[in-house]
């Protein structure tokens, strides 16, 4: 049977967006719109962040795994097509209410995942290319990794445009000054050789075995203390641009809220009779 993404069309009607899957306490989340190497036009961003917003509310849920439908793109960034100059002045969609705003040209508040505070472990499965809002959707999560066929781009210079979405901001953060300057002045891609040897990605492994790797990983950091895990995911994203001094400040005081917990007996306890720990959250 022919698909949207074999025959070129640039849709399926009533599918969504945006697929998701439960696997435990493990929540995949598939860019699916592969016929448009899966890019976000506005309907798909706002769905794409009401996700991510049930996933943060969820609390049967611990981990997310970010990938893209097909073997061509994880996501492409903003649908090119659907998201050209509104009629609209900026800040009539900066300050409109949310949904609106992102409707009359204001799509970036819809990915920018740094406003949900979303204290959960989120992993990028990169599966071909991850450009634009795509990338930059992946540098919000805690760990990236990659197919050997990924390849990674912010051009949006190359559009007369910027990264709205924190590209800039990240990607200088997450790896050398000097790669991450040539990429976006540039707008020039790296692939997954270079994505590893500069620190993008943690792991690249065969596409064949990729879902199944970021899965694992998910199930390993779910199986430790959740609370450990969600002090740990909000240390990454509120310390990072603090002094040093501060933020080993902000760490203790993270270990002081998780000193006396039960989890934390637990986990001793569990180690002196050499038994897996039974965490109940608390």
């Amino acid at each position: 049977m022919s698909t949207a993404a074999d025959t070129g069309r640039d849709e399926a009607p009533g599918r969504p967006a945006i697929a998701t899957e439960t696997h435990g306490d493990v929540l995949l989340v598939r860019f699916d719109r592969p016929w448009a190497h899966n890019a976000l036009d506005p309907d798909a961003m706002i769905l794409f962040r009401e996700t991510m917003e049930s996933f943060r509310d969820d609390p049967a849920l611990s981990v997310a795994v970010l990938t893209g439908t097909g073997t061509r793109a994880f996501c492409a960034g903003a649908d090119l097509k659907r998201t050209g100059a509104p009629d609209l002045p900026f800040a009539a969609a900066h300050l409109a209410p949310y949904a609106q705003g992102v409707r009359e040209g204001g799509y970036v508040r819809a990915i920018t995942l740094s406003e949900l505070q979303i204290g959960k472990p989120m992993i990028a499965a990169v599966n071909g290319h991850a450009l634009g809002g795509g990338l930059e959707i992946a540098l919000h999560c805690h760990l990236r990794i990659a197919s050997p066929n990924a390849t990674f781009g912010l051009p949006e210079a190359r559009w007369a445009s910027v990264p709205a979405v924190g590209g800039a901001s990240h990607l200088l953060r997450a790896i050398p000054q000097a790669v991450a300057l040539k990429m976006l002045l540039t707008g020039d891609r790296i692939d997954a050789a270079e994505a590893l040897r500069v620190g993008l990605v943690s792991d690249v492994v065969p596409a064949e075995d990729l879902l199944d790797t970021a899965l694992e990983l998910a199930r390993r950091i779910a199986a430790n203390g959740p609370l450990a895990i969600r002090a740990l995911a909000t240390l990454a994203h509120r310390t990072h641009d603090l002094p040093l001094s501060q933020s080993i400040a902000v760490e203790q005081l993270m270990w002081g809220l998780l000193r006396d917990t039960a989890d934390r007996a637990e986990g001793r306890a569990a180690f002196a009779a050499r038994r897996p720990p039974v965490y109940e959250g608390r």
